[in-house]
């Protein structure tokens, strides 16, 4: 299993980058992994939610994983996301992810049902089981799949299966964030933030760091947060929060997750739309994150 020491810091949920006809365009998310790596993210998360899981199938993901892993060369942890409701499909991603090197997985809650307590452990425990000599780390985004993984589920998973390491918390709730620090605290578990806004809080609670968005087009911005606590400056990490926060905030406006797309776009990034049914952002939506981040001066004016 991966050095799981090496779960810290700020991982970034790539960017899919799509052509014309919604087919992943490579060139360009090869393109992304030298950026986001450049501008010192310290890991990369394939598929999370803003690389728009939901819109691609299993050979889509995986050629494009495959793409992901040969460009990072090894520079930072590589996670693949499962987005998948259907435990036996999340077992077969997971054992194809592992087998083409990924140094850890992460799992979503199931979207669309409310699973029980024990059907929620018993997905979990059966998707790491599959896995046994990788990292695993579960995924809680209540406002996108409508329930929380619990403190309590969390924990009971990081006590009895080895290889479930973390959590990426999403729910925002900075209470269960910090309940999630305080539960597992005698364990080696990487709580990590999945909020933008909460990288700062998070590190002082004990958390290992965060899975940001924002570090798709901002990563030297949102990677000083957490280096500039790590090396004690407080007051410059919170400053460095509180210049993210505002172009953060401002995504909300957009349809999920197009926002992370169109602010790429206002920086030549040149990553495409979103896959339909979302569509790029325009008018008055798209004005505010463009002045967003031209207050925060991160866009030419």
């Amino acid at each position: 299993m991966m050095n799981i020491d090496l779960i810290k810091g700020i991982i970034v949920p790539i960017i899919t980058p799509i052509d014309k006809d919604e087919n992943i365009d490579e060139a360009k998310l090869r393109f992304m992994v030298d950026h986001v790596i450049e501008d010192g993210v310290h890991g990369i998360l394939a598929f999370g939610s803003n690389g728009e899981f939901y819109a691609f199938d299993e050979q889509e993901m995986l050629t494009a994983f495959e793409a992901i892993i040969d460009q990072a060369k090894g520079r930072v942890p590589v996670y693949f996301g499962i987005g998948a409701i259907r435990t036996k499909q999340a077992v077969r991603l997971a054992k194809k992810a592992e087998a083409m090197g990924a140094d850890g997985i992460s799992i979503l809650q199931p979207m669309f049902l409310k699973p029980t307590f024990d059907e929620l452990y018993d997905h979990f425990k059966a998707v790491a089981d599959s896995i046994p000599n990788t990292a695993v780390l579960l995924y809680n985004n209540p406002g996108r799949v409508g329930y929380n993984i619990s403190v309590n589920l969390a924990e009971k998973l990081a006590r009895d299966v080895d290889n479930i390491v973390g959590i990426k918390d999403s729910s925002g709730d900075f209470t269960m964030l910090s309940e999630l620090v305080r539960c597992t605290r005698d364990l080696n578990f990487k709580v990590m933030a999945g909020k933008d806004t909460l990288v700062f809080p998070g590190l002082c609670i004990g958390t290992v760091g965060s899975v940001c968005s924002t570090a798709n087009m901002f990563g030297p911005l949102v990677t000083s947060i957490y280096n500039k606590y790590m090396e004690g400056d407080l007051k410059g990490a919170l400053e460095a929060q509180f210049a993210l926060n505002p172009v953060r905030l401002a995504q909300d406006k957009a349809t999920f997750p197009v926002a992370t797309k169109d602010m790429a776009n206002l920086l030549g990034l040149e990553v495409g739309d979103c896959v339909k049914p979302v569509q790029s952002s325009k008018g008055e939506v798209l004005e505010t994150l463009r002045s967003s981040m031209a207050e925060a001066g991160l866009l030419e004016k």
